[in-house]
């Protein structure tokens, strides 16, 4: 188990197909996912240190639903990782599952997907 984020495009997209069990044409929407990521949970400490939990763990519970939301605090969050590595390398589980390393990366990787699709929708799974 560990935290899922995902992006998916606001605009409802349609598809046309048929049915295996009726064999009538049916068309069904959905939304298109632009990203998706999974992080454990044994990063939360470090989240919290780094002022980015609320909004990667939570962010609905705090108003954000769209990524362009999202690139100011993970931007501020990266930028306070890298200032000072060690402090935050403490927060490393000590069952090995997670690392300072993984997480910067994936914040990285979460806030160029952000800028990239910045009227993307945010929906997290934890």
């Amino acid at each position: 188990m560990g935290l899922s984020v995902y992006l998916t495009d606001p605009n409802l997209k349609e598809e046309t197909c048929v049915c295996s069990c009726c064999d009538n044409e049916h068309t069904k929407g959905y939304y298109e996912t632009l990203f998706q990521a999974n992080i454990t949970h044994n990063l939360v400490d470090m989240a919290w240190e780094c002022g980015v939990y609320k909004y990667v763990w939570r962010p609905h519970e705090n108003n954000i639903t769209q990524a362009s939301e999202l690139i100011e605090p993970l931007t501020k969050g990266i930028a306070l990782l890298e200032s000072d590595p060690e402090r935050f390398k403490a927060f490393n589980p000590e069952n090995g599952w997670g690392s300072y390393d993984g997480f910067v990366k994936w914040l990285k990787n979460y806030l160029e997907a952000c800028k990239a699709h910045p009227h993307a929708s945010i929906e997290v799974s934890r």
